[in-house]
């Protein structure tokens, strides 16, 4: 594993909806301790996404799988990712790249960022295990019945099909 000797980059910022987190989530996450002091998972909110989950149920979810990282921290937050890096004394967003489309849309926001707020971005390509899956994807399939026991860590696949059964049972 890489020596975490202080560097520029000492706080990341991993922001994203996390609805619900998934094992390549887990895996950007962990990865992101090696390279910096401190990585704040931060959980937020998209206008164009329904929520399954609220915003305190996923941060409860991944202070959970995070707990043995003791340089991680998940918070909420509201507004612009770029004013929260700001706000929290983030110098870097971390963000993972599964794909072509993943990257066309992230380098269009790390641009942005880096020229409206000055905070640069730091890709981390997915593993093979996990460069085809999605939040989305992975409730789509839930839905359906299917097995995302290993697309999830197994908390979260757990509360996920409470969540379902219930929400099928309001329906």
């Amino acid at each position: 594993m890489p020596d975490k000797t202080p560097g520029k980059f000492v706080t990341a910022v991993f922001s994203g909806t996390f609805d619900p987190i998934t094992e390549g989530h887990v895996d950007i996450i962990r990865r992101g301790t090696q390279i910096f002091e401190k990585v704040i998972v931060a959980v937020g909110t998209n206008p164009e996404k329904d929520e399954l989950f609220t915003k305190q149920e996923r941060v409860e979810m991944i202070k959970e799988l995070v707990s043995d990282m003791p340089d991680v921290e998940v918070v909420a937050y509201d507004g612009l990712t770029i004013d929260f890096v700001r706000e929290v004394g983030g110098s870097v967003i971390l963000k993972g790249i599964r794909d072509t489309t993943d990257l066309h849309y992230e380098l269009q926001q790390a641009n942005t960022n880096r020229l409206a707020g000055g905070i640069e971005t730091l890709f981390l390509l997915t593993g093979d295990r996990h460069a085809l899956t999605s939040s989305s994807l992975i409730r789509q399939i839930a839905e359906m019945g299917g097995d995302i026991s290993s697309l999830v860590p197994s908390v979260v696949a757990e509360k996920l099909r409470k969540r379902l059964v219930s929400n099928k049972k309001k329906g």
